[in-house]
């Protein structure tokens, strides 16, 4: 054997000071992104959802049924409550086949249907109304500093329209919360502006 020449093994190991240190990332690709990054790219970016104008509230939602020559068909009605809660408020029904597609024709019919109220500054109402609608009969009063005392499909209108500080009863022989929105309404819609 010659004495320039190594063993073989020497020469696949190399000397310790010319050996590069092995390392586990060494043979992957270089980190510049992570999965995440690529992933980000790909999806088309998302506008910031705008808040809608009107709050809404869903008062009663029914199947309903119909009978044609080829047997029963079903739809679904919503009754909605819109409101701003800057004094406006709207209630309207809406039909269709399922229920996303009906919830959207009611609320799209009650931001039609919005009556603006006439308020006193601190959103109180300025006097006393009542209003009936078909057997549905609210009475509305101004209660300083007791906050909303109501209830059912009333206490809907009253929060949505962003009243405050009143008191309702409701005096009906009915629990139907479509008619009892609307006598709401048909009340707050007869107040007279606060002197």
């Amino acid at each position: 054997m010659d004495e320039n020449t190594q063993p073989v093994e020497d020469q696949v190991a190399g000397t310790p000071e010319t050996a590069a240190p092995q390392s586990a990332d060494q043979g992957r690709a270089p980190r510049g992104r992570g999965r995440d990054d690529r992933r980000a790219d790909r999806r088309p970016r998302k506008e910031a959802r705008v808040k809608p104008e009107f709050d809404q509230r869903i008062l009663d939602i029914r199947r309903v049924t119909r009978v044609a020559a080829g047997g029963r068909r079903f739809s679904f009605s919503v009754a909605l409550v819109v409101g701003n809660k800057k004094g406006m408020a709207g209630v309207a029904t809406g039909k269709a086949g399922d229920t996303a597609l009906a919830i959207e024709k009611a609320y799209k019919a009650a931001k039609k249907k919005a009556v603006a109220f006439n308020l006193t500054k601190s959103m109180s109402i300025p006097h006393e109304v009542d209003a009936k609608f078909k057997s549905a009969r609210v009475e509305i009063m101004p209660a300083k500093g007791r906050g909303i005392v109501s209830g059912s499909a009333a206490r809907d209108v009253i929060e949505l329209a962003g009243i405050r500080d009143v008191n309702s009863k409701l005096r009906a022989p009915t629990k139907n919360k479509l008619n009892i929105a609307r006598a709401t309404i048909k009340a707050l819609s007869t107040l007279r502006k606060a002197k």
